[in-house]
């Protein structure tokens, strides 16, 4: 049988093992894992150069700001970005204009979304207490999990109460829901004490989100899912206090609902480090200190936290330059974290095999992607990453590929680097050029 794609030379990374082995790929699944000998004839060969072939990198927070604010991206732009960055699939957050909290927001993103996606696209729907009765008709529809902040961004906070009920509701559809866990009332209390002093130094910021905020909303969050059954995603861990007490819970907790992530800014960056950068390295959470960094770093590897992921949200210059209060929050990341990742696999943080567990596996896992995503074996879609681990080069935001390029990293020096980008069986990146079209698939479950 004559394959469309095959990859020979290469050595495919599993989460336990790695393989010297090629890969063969026909209408876009993966074939035939074989020796170079005995692969099929095909249409395209890549040789890896004994390059390493990861399974397709899975970033599942992303903002890519369409529909609504597309003067800081689209879909187009940041899966463009996506790909540069070894990325194959991505999940889109719901807090657009209009936000995604019924069927007819759902369906207009989508519409956005044809044709101008070159990764694989899913989306969050959101939640908020004026929407709960939407929730199954969300589902119905294709979203690949549900997003809550716990404040008022998508609209009415939930209450107590309206929360364990979202959380039953989202517990009948199976479904994941990712939650920004900040105890919202212990950041206002916080924050209004601070302005009151008149400060507005880079400081300020942490202080007005205390590391207790994000405890304790983890806490709360593991409780109800613990009594629902709803399955949570905690996003975007970014201190030493929620690392331990969600290694806590999960001690304790037979039986326990609970995923989270953590942020390439969380581990490499302290404040010290994000103070230098300036409002740039603003975002929610905020990057704290050498203490909170470290203790990531120990979650990340036992297991307590199961996912990387960028949280890509990219800003404007303008939003950017005002006040610490009012400056707007995030950055770019999703083109930055797979070389940032490598470099400390390459430094000897972490292994290429755990590197794949919570870039592509885990995250497949936890949104019901697995095993046709995150793992490669013959059947899953070929949805493929080939990483060059001895590949030098430095991060200049002139040189990213999103429509607004704000990065904490500028002029870090990376070493890893990914050299394809394969998504559906297609080439969509080779060599730092695109060389496909944006024909990812609207992944809708």
């Amino acid at each position: 049988m004559e394959a469309d794609l095959i990859i020979k030379n290469t050595k495919i990374v599993f989460s336990s093992t790695i393989v010297k082995a090629g890969l063969a790929v026909k209408n876009g699944k993966i074939i035939a894992i074989t020796t170079d000998e005995n692969l099929p004839k095909a249409d395209k060969i890549i040789d890896a150069k004994e390059n390493l072939t990861l399974p397709g990198i899975i970033d599942v927070h992303v903002h890519f700001r369409e529909p609504g604010f597309t003067r800081k991206e689209d879909f187009f732009t940041g899966s463009m970005a996506a790909v540069f960055g070894g990325v194959t699939t991505v999940v889109d957050m719901p807090n657009t204009n209009p936000p995604t909290l019924n069927i007819e927001s759902f369906r207009l993103k989508i519409e956005k979304a044809k044709g101008k996606t070159y990764v694989n696209l899913g989306f969050f729907g959101g939640v908020c207490g004026e929407n709960l009765d939407k929730i199954q008709e969300l589902a119905k529809a294709g979203v690949l999990g549900y997003k809550i902040f716990m404040d008022k961004v998508l609209g009415k906070p939930l209450d107590d109460n309206s929360l364990i009920e979202a959380f039953k509701l989202i517990a009948r559809t199976g479904l994941r829901v990712a939650v920004h866990a900040e105890d919202p009332k212990l950041v206002e209390q916080a924050t209004l004490n601070l302005k009151k002093t008149g400060r507005k130094d880079f400081r300020v910021w942490v202080e007005s989100r205390p590391s207790l905020a994000e405890a304790k909303a983890i806490e709360k969050l593991a409780f109800f899912s613990h009594k629902t059954g709803c399955k949570v995603h905690i996003c975007h861990v970014s201190s030493k206090m929620g690392v331990e007490v969600l290694r806590k819970i999960k001690s304790q907790l037979s039986k326990i609902f609970l995923t989270s992530e953590t942020c390439p800014h969380y581990l490499l960056l302290s404040f010290e480090e994000a103070e230098k950068v300036g409002l740039v390295s603003k975002i929610v959470p905020p990057i704290r200190f050498k203490e909170d960094k470290e203790n990531l770093w120990y979650g990340l590897l036992d297991g307590t936290i199961d996912i990387i992921a960028s949280d890509h949200s990219p800003h404007l210059p303008e939003d950017k330059a005002k006040d610490v209060w009012d400056a707007a929050t995030g950055f770019v990341g999703v083109e930055t974290s797979l070389p940032l990742m490598l470099t400390q696999v390459n430094l000897g943080r972490l292994t290429i095999n755990h590197y794949v567990k919570i870039s592509a596996e885990n995250p497949a896992k936890a949104f019901g992607l697995y095993p046709k995503k995150g793992f490669i074996q013959v059947g899953s879609d070929a949805d493929l990453t080939i990483v060059n681990l001895k590949k030098e080069s430095t991060i200049k935001s002139e040189n990213l590929h999103s429509k607004t390029r704000l990065t904490p990293f500028e002029g870090w020096k990376v070493k890893g680097l990914p050299t394809y980008t394969i998504v559906n069986g297609k080439i969509m990146m080779e060599n730092g050029e695109i060389t496909g079209k944006p024909e990812g698939n609207l992944i809708l479950l």
